[in-house]
């Protein structure tokens, strides 16, 4: 099996702030050390992911639900993108409902 390579990367989150973000390469070789790549890619995933849980959440009315999402961001054709992975419980997706009587 071929070893991921990760990456240090610069990562505009606002105008005014920049983090370093731990990404994976997961296409042919690039430099994309020296970019300064967009978040909003990652935000917006986010977004839409939780939007969807949300709206089946609403659906089944539970008294109280916890959502954990396992993601890891990764670098692809010079962009930024979200990945669902393998989090610590036996998924990348972690839903727990809850209703009273």
């Amino acid at each position: 099996m071929m070893e991921q390579r990760l990456e240090i990367i610069p990562v505009k989150i606002t105008e005014d702030l920049t983090v370093m973000v731990e990404a994976k390469a997961l296409g042919g070789e690039e430099d994309v050390s020296s970019k300064l790549l967009d978040f909003k890619p990652v935000t917006d995933a986010i977004e839409a992911i939780t939007a969807t849980i949300a709206s089946t959440v609403s659906k089944v009315k539970p008294d109280k639900a916890t959502v954990e999402l396992s993601l890891e961001v990764g670098v692809q054709s010079g962009k930024l993108t979200t990945l669902l992975v393998n989090g610590t419980g036996k998924g990348n997706l972690k839903l727990t409902l809850q209703w009273g009587k």
